[in-house]
């Protein structure tokens, strides 16, 4: 048992607090710089760090963000008056989070297949992120849906690495979110995400258990079973609603605190409108915390307001909060489509 036990059982709870997500701003500069040159921002390493200050001190963000989960650039920085992003984060009462995976690389002898790396040098990395300030990580596996794959050889390769990040991360004092992504790419019916989703989950905690994580101290951040985004019959919110609730229930245990969504794809409105549907109907049915771990889902209405220019931050801040809004309403079953529009700009 970890020397932490206690103290990562108390932070996996807070992830997960009722009313409360976790928000995903780890993109990786190049990933950063995609989505600024979309817009003409410059990609700089300003432009970034101002784009991270406008999230972070959204005010009252921790209404509804239990915590976000950072990238190696962005834990180090400052905001513009000096102060540690580490250190604004626990001031607004938000958890800090670290993303410590290195990347999906090509699987070998395994052709369309990821597995993702970052175990090297891992327990050192996380001794600097605890003492940094960080109290949970995460790993982003990926699992692609096409032609005779997955594969066992992916499932099983990207399960083992989750499950030794885990064990590594509890070692440490960091709560591992576990998130194993069955992308949404491909024309694939959403009975084959379900089955997919299934096999996943079932050799990630097979992994898990060989591993000796304890399960009360990580959370889970899943895809939802889907449609492929060119399937001809797209799912509706009633379908994935059911066979995610359904997956979820037969696969993972239920000492695990929380289950944490990706949005994956989804728009901003479908992916809370799914949570929302999961809570209203299944939550009661659910040993663990349903709720969100989203990116583009949140930020997105924020990062094209601001688009580069300062003078615009309060409102893409309260874009930011109201988009935050919705789904923490949506993780307690909630939200309604007719508050898309009650946010007002000044």
């Amino acid at each position: 048992m970890s020397r932490y036990a206690a103290e990562l059982r108390q932070t996996a709870r807070a992830m997960v607090a009722p009313g409360k997500g976790i928000l995903a701003m780890d993109e990786s500069n190049a990933t950063c710089n995609k989505r600024f040159e979309m817009l003409g921002i410059p990609t700089t390493e300003e432009r970034r760090r101002a784009y991270r200050e406008l999230i972070l001190t959204t005010p009252n963000l921790s209404e509804f963000i239990s915590g976000a989960i950072l990238y190696d650039e962005t834990i180090r920085q400052l905001s513009q008056a000096g102060v540690p992003f580490t250190q604004v984060m626990q001031d607004a009462g938000m958890i800090v989070g670290i993303k410590v995976d290195t990347g999906a690389k090509d699987l070998a002898t395994c052709p369309g297949e990821k597995v993702t790396e970052g175990l090297d040098g891992l327990r050192e990395r996380i001794a600097e992120y605890y003492q940094m300030g960080a109290r949970f990580a995460k790993w982003r596996a990926v699992i692609t849906i096409g032609d005779a794959i997955p594969s066992r050889t992916c499932i099983e390769a990207n399960a083992h690495a989750l499950a030794r990040y885990a064990a590594l991360c509890q070692e440490g004092g960091l709560v591992p979110i576990v998130e194993p992504e069955v992308l949404i790419d491909g024309n694939h019916p959403i009975e084959r995400c379900y089955q997919v989703t299934d096999q996943t989950l079932q050799a990630v905690f097979a992994q898990l258990r060989l591993q000796n994580v304890a399960l009360d101290q990580m959370i889970l951040k899943p895809s939802m079973v889907i449609a492929g985004l060119d399937c001809p019959t797209q799912s509706t919110v009633e379908q994935v609603a059911e066979m995610t609730i359904q997956v979820l229930r037969d696969t993972v245990p239920a000492t695990v605190p929380g289950v944490a969504f990706l949005s994956g794809g989804q728009s901003n409105q479908r992916s809370t409108e799914h949570l929302n549907l999961m809570n209203v109907k299944y939550g009661a049915l659910c040993p663990w915390r349903i709720t969100f771990s989203y990116a583009r889902a949140i930020q997105q209405p924020a990062l094209l307001h601001w688009a580069g220019n300062d003078a615009n931050i309060p409102a893409a801040q309260q874009l930011l909060y109201h988009r935050a809004k919705l789904n923490g309403l949506a993780s307690l079953g909630q939200y309604e489509p007719a508050m898309e529009k009650q946010t007002v700009l000044v």
